[in-house]
């Protein structure tokens, strides 16, 4: 049974459509990331899964219990962090952590030792008398992770928890994240830093206009973005001539020569079906009297892959 699920999950404004007709699984303790322009229906969808939102129609699940009809159910095994948090003024951390751990009924000793754990986990024991106010962008989202974790829950639902946070608090939102991976959560994670999901995520889902046009693994999502594997060859003359060679070996669907500072470079287009070792390149090459200075095969990565699968709709 997946842990999270929707079904023709629906969400209308008036004549807006925000969501439409989305259909998506994550299983248990896989780490989801949601990936899609401002305005594609990623924090309608994480709304509507934290039951702070209701569809138009269509259904959604948490652990086999559908939104809607089993909140009371839901609640407590989700986990729901916002793109920027709240709280009482003049509020420190340790009573912010305490407030929220008895709206959970976690009261006396266990209190105080679920609080101690979750401000170990987050690395922010040495802030818990700090005013919540005061602290950075970075311990602020830490904190955030934070409160939801005081009851254990199954699933996290973060939406761009790395936003606006300088690239040290990234990576130390990032290593608490793997750490809640490898403690078995199911997280689903919305975000525009893309090359920091790849390394993150298993699965990741691409929305765009309220449509989900691509679900599934990282490495799956590559390679339907891939229209060919992209080759760059450096040979050190007659580059002409080896363009021409190049053009008529079969499989390669283009030749196209690029300048970079100065130095003629071939790049090729090779048909991903075609079956054409890349490694046989230099050896025709080679074999026609052709010096190299270089080769390498340009990779694909989740941000070239997200630019190639979306039209930057919005609904």
């Amino acid at each position: 049974m997946p842990m999270i699920e929707t079904i023709n999950l629906t969400k209308k404004y008036g004549e807006l459509v925000a969501l439409n007709n989305l259909n998506m699984t994550i299983d248990q303790g896989a780490c989801y990331g949601f990936i899609g322009p401002n305005g594609a229906g990623k924090t309608t969808t994480i709304k509507i899964l934290a039951t702070l939102l209701k569809p138009t129609w269509g259904e959604a699940r948490i652990d086999g219990k559908v939104i809607g009809y089993q909140n009371p159910k839901i609640r407590p095994l989700i986990g729901y962090v916002p793109d920027f948090m709240g709280a009482y003024e003049d509020m420190v951390v340790i009573e912010y952590l305490e407030f929220f751990a008895a709206c959970y009924n976690i009261h006396g000793k266990q209190r105080e030792q679920v609080v101690r754990d979750v401000l170990d986990l987050t690395d922010l024991h040495h802030k818990a008398n700090a005013e919540v106010n005061g602290l950075s962008r970075g311990m602020k989202q830490r904190l955030s992770i934070a409160r939801v974790l005081l009851h254990d829950p199954k699933v996290l639902l973060l939406d761009e928890p790395a936003s606006g946070l300088d690239p040290r608090a990234r990576i130390e939102i990032r290593e608490l994240l793997k750490e809640l991976r490898r403690m078995g959560k199911t997280i689903m994670i919305s975000s525009h830093i893309l090359h920091e999901l790849a390394e993150l995520c298993d699965t990741v889902g691409i929305i765009e206009q309220g449509v989900l046009i691509f679900s599934g693994s990282v490495s799956e999502v590559m390679a339907r973005a891939s229209i060919g594997q992209v080759v760059h060859i450096t040979v050190e003359d007659r580059v002409d001539e080896a363009v021409k060679l190049l053009q008529d070996v079969n499989g390669i669907m283009s030749v196209e020569v690029t300048h970079n500072d100065g130095t003629p470079r071939i790049e090729l287009t090779i048909d991903p079906g075609s079956g054409l070792p890349i490694a046989d390149l230099p050896n025709r090459l080679i074999a026609q009297g052709f010096r190299l200075s270089s080769i390498h095969q340009e990779k694909i990565n989740l941000e070239t892959a997200f630019m190639r699968l979306t039209k930057g709709l919005v609904s």
